[in-house]
């Protein structure tokens, strides 16, 4: 018999005694103020748990009897009225001073774009870290009170659910985000009348809805495509994070870039700071220069204003996280567009041509030509990322070019497990506000030992509980026989004893090598299998669906834990998640991660542990290569580039192996009399004390402030203080592209064999003839590079020194001179270079010339 089913949906009323409840739901501080979660869980736990954490959601569903109850229950009321006193005084509270120093919120205003944001589970906009790091970019400029918007796109299909089968496949599962179940209104207008905006693509206009998501003092702006009067294909634009082709890519990227600022002037927002965060939203940078020639720039001199307030961050040193549109494609969706900018097709296509890909579009390369602040993620990304663009300034060495790094970090209210908070808030209720204050941490010294791992074995039960859980449903759901589930769960009990967990969570990509520690199997499982001192390995992350290799690495991942010697020690957890991933963090012992060097930028999962007092066991790459002090975790010293690869993996597969079995497991183990290991515990606080200040979203937002946010802020104004500053510039910069081929120093006389000798004090006549080719001498700088030379052939430079121009001859040859009186004794060497100057570039080697002796 056939049956129609009906959905019907009766929401309760919300007592007026707790009406603030839907207020709560609507701000995204509910994803780090565990008080305001604590509310909803309090009603029904298990409801709490099956509405996958989500307030809206939660309220439309919990029962009428459990809300007028908490309305009588005098402690929920209690406990209620301290969220709310928390949550108002937030709101309240007034911008860091180091926040102030820099930016008035009356005149300043920050414009983040990303393609992501991982603010929680409750809103799936997002895939993996570079949503998680914007999410936790987003929570700290709100808790420091910064001017800021971020700007990005409303997915119905975030990131997919994920399942591994019987078979150790993984299963993509995609569930739409229903609007009225997420944490956005409509974006309104002064009238209350929704903001729409449009976008045009070859042959049509779409139009776009804007969502605003609060989340605390900012405010997130979302857009969308579904709106009726779009096509099918156009209404799904947004439907997808990362979804589609080339062309679905290009018309996502135009939405979110030109969208977005289109959305913001549309809302009346008028940024000092922009903010590229990854490429996905380069082609903002066209949208503020179309502005800009419509009110008469040439399109060179808009580039330059619109750059001169615009920072860009580069987040992978992978060439597949680059993307790339080629020249047709590129071609079809601009003709019409680079009318608007004053110039032709073949010039827009420059702004992104990189020497790899001739004649296409490639939007890492465009936006550091349409910025002019640019970063890396951590101290060696910014290395490899200055190596890799070096061909944006080609005659500059690339540890000079205008690259720099700024290190990420992480939200410490979102990642620090509630069992941490509590600790804090009792022995050391002033913590919040020295989150960046290294030698305030040195009080967790005082923690009594076994209160600190009393803690962490709390946290650790709370995981294998979680983690015995999900396997349970895994595997039932993929048909396991019961015998089979008791073994793989067997260590999972919290009454078997003390266990050593290891843990791995993270984007399954070749790169990262999650199965390095499978080099040695047999070796493996003599580490893994001692009875005496048990350890278990739990991994869990997703493949990009397109990414074969990414999930073969879980099928071997899976068959490996199914082995007799390894089963119950090793675990595939699926479907890692915001959710999980807090569990794993704060509940594993030691956190594992073996990038293949230098391809991690910078990884923030490491972090999280960190502060939870796990253990970091990880190749000297990314974040942990500034982290490690060689007394809070284990590094393992990468192989570099010029190794083999299978040689690098088995080398560095062994040092693994041999800091876990002469280190690792045996520090964990000795107990020396006492209920816990003496050492590890102190090993542990010094990773929270080291960590924790110097690696959290706090410290990272503000060396963005101090570092790009506020020196492009005051660019762009001393740009425009003088008369046609921009346009001086963008002529300027023409004029000396145009003569520079013809610039070179004049070969010097031979210098002698021996080198040159001087008394200290003495100075050195150095002189240098330059042609200039028609530029002033104002226009270059000469520069004496003096310092030490090494066996490769590289100056380390001590001292710099500018050569001043004497005479000058017919022809345009000018001689420069320096009185050169070294500050140290020894032998040292000197060289002179000439590069360009004006006085209102940005960084003095953004026209990527230069010319040496």
């Amino acid at each position: 018999m056939t049956h129609t089913t009906f959905t019907l949906e009766v929401e309760p009323r919300i007592p007026a005694r707790l009406r603030r409840l839907e207020e709560l739901a609507g701000d995204l501080v509910y994803s780090w103020d565990r008080r305001v979660r604590a509310l909803f869980a309090r009603l029904d736990g298990e409801l709490w748990r099956a509405c996958g954490h989500n307030p809206k959601v939660f309220l439309r569903r919990v029962s009428q009897q459990a809300l007028d109850e908490a309305a009588q229950d005098r402690g929920y009321l209690e406990e209620y009225s301290r969220a709310l006193s928390g949550y108002d005084s937030y709101l309240q509270a007034q911008a860091s001073e180091r926040v102030a120093v820099h930016f008035d919120p009356q005149t300043d205003l920050v414009a983040y774009f990303c393609a992501e944001y991982g603010l929680h589970e409750s809103l799936p906009i997002y895939s993996g870290g570079l949503g998680i790091l914007a999410g936790d970019h987003c929570k700290a400029a709100s808790d420091l009170g910064l001017p800021f918007v971020a700007v990005g796109m409303l997915y119905r299909q975030g990131y997919f659910t994920q399942a591994i089968d019987g078979r150790g496949q993984q299963q993509a599962l995609y569930r739409p985000n229903r609007i009225e179940d997420l944490p956005v209104t409509l974006a309104t207008d002064a009238t209350g009348a929704p903001i729409r905006v449009q976008v045009e693509l070859p042959g049509r206009v779409v139009g776009l809805h804007v969502w605003r998501a609060k989340v605390g003092h900012i405010d997130l702006y979302l857009l969308d495509s579904d709106l009726p009067e779009n096509s099918e294909s156009d209404r799904a634009l947004t439907y997808q994070l990362y979804g589609g082709d080339r062309e679905w890519r290009i018309q996502q990227e135009i939405v979110l870039g030109i969208g977005g600022v289109r959305a913001l002037r549309a809302l009346g927002l008028a940024p000092t700071v922009w903010h590229i965060n990854e490429g996905h939203a380069t082609f903002s940078v066209l949208e503020r220069c179309r502005e800009q020639v419509a009110q008469g720039l040439s399109f060179a001199a808009a580039l330059e204003r619109v750059a001169a307030a615009t920072v860009f961050t580069t987040h992978t040193p992978v060439p597949a996280g680059h993307d790339i549109f080629d020249a047709a494609l590129f071609d079809r969706y601009f003709a019409n567009f680079a009318p608007a900018l004053g110039i032709g097709l073949d010039a827009l296509r420059a702004l992104g041509h990189s020497p790899q890909n001739q004649g296409s579009f490639n939007m890492t390369s465009a936006a550091l030509r349409g910025t002019r602040f640019h970063n890396g993620v951590s101290k060696i990304h910014g290395e490899v990322a200055s190596h890799m663009e070096h061909y944006v300034w080609p005659d500059i060495p690339p540890e000079e070019n205008p690259i720099t790094h700024v290190t990420n970090g992480v939200h410490v209210s979102t990642f620090l497990a509630q069992e941490w908070t509590n600790l804090l808030d009792v022995r050391f209720a002033d913590w919040r506000g020295s989150l960046t204050d290294c030698q305030w941490w040195e009080c967790l010294r005082e923690v009594p030992d076994h209160r600190f791992w009393s803690l962490r074995r709390e946290l650790k039960t709370q995981l294998l509980q979680v983690a015995r859980r999900r396997l349970m449903e895994q595997h039932r759901r993929a048909g396991m026989a019961e015998a089979q589930l008791r073994r793989i769960t067997q260590y999972l009990n919290t009454d078997n004893g003390d266990v050593l967990v290891l843990g791995f969570g993270r984007r399954f990509a070749t790169y990262k090598r999650a199965t390095l520690l499978f080099q040695d199997p047999e070796r493996l499982a003599r580490l893994l299998g001692d009875p005496q001192r048990p350890v278990l390995v739990m991994f869990a992350g997703k493949a990009h669906p397109n990414d074969l290799p990414g999930q073969a690495l879980i099928r071997q991942i899976y068959e490996f834990s199914l082995r007799p010697e390894f089963i119950g020690r090793i675990l595939l957890l699926e479907n890692y998640d915001l959710n999980l991933a807090r569990r794993m963090v704060s509940g594993v012992d030691v956190w594992l991660n073996n990038p293949v060097y230098p391809l991690e930028a910078s990884g923030t999962s490491g972090m999280k542990a960190a502060m939870n007092g796990v253990l970091n066991l990880s190749v000297l790459d990314g974040w942990w290569a500034e982290g490690y002090d060689g007394s809070n975790g284990w590094g393992i010293v990468p192989h570099g580039t010029d190794f083999d690869p299978v040689y690098r993996d088995r080398e560095e597969a062994s040092d693994l192996y041999d800091l876990l079995e002469r280190q690792v497991i045996p520090l964990y183990f000795e107990r020396h009399g006492h209920s816990h290991p003496p050492q590890w515990v102190a090993m542990a606080k010094q990773s929270m004390i080291s960590i924790l200040p110097r690696f959290n979203a706090e410290r990272q937002v503000l060396d963005y402030v101090e570092k790009l946010y506020a020196p492009a802020r005051d660019h762009r104004r001393r740009l425009d203080a003088v008369s046609d500053g921009a346009a001086a510039l963008a002529a300027w910069k023409r004029r000396v592209r145009e003569q520079w081929s013809g610039v070179g120093f004049v070969p010097p006389p031979a210098e002698p064999a021996s080198g040159r000798t001087l008394a200290f004090g003495e100075a050195l006549d150095v002189q240098a003839v330059l042609r200039l080719n028609g530029l002033r001498t104002q226009d270059v700088v000469v520069e004496c590079l003096l310092g030490e030379l090494q066996d490769d052939g590289k100056l380390v430079v001590q001292e710099r020194l500018e050569l001043e121009p004497v005479s000058s001859q017919p022809g345009g040859e000018v001689t420069y001179h320096l009185a050169l009186r070294p500050r140290r004794t020894g032998l040292q060497h000197y060289r002179i270079r000439a590069y360009p100057y004006h006085e209102l570039l940005a960084h003095r080697f953004e026209l990527g010339c230069m010319r040496w002796l």
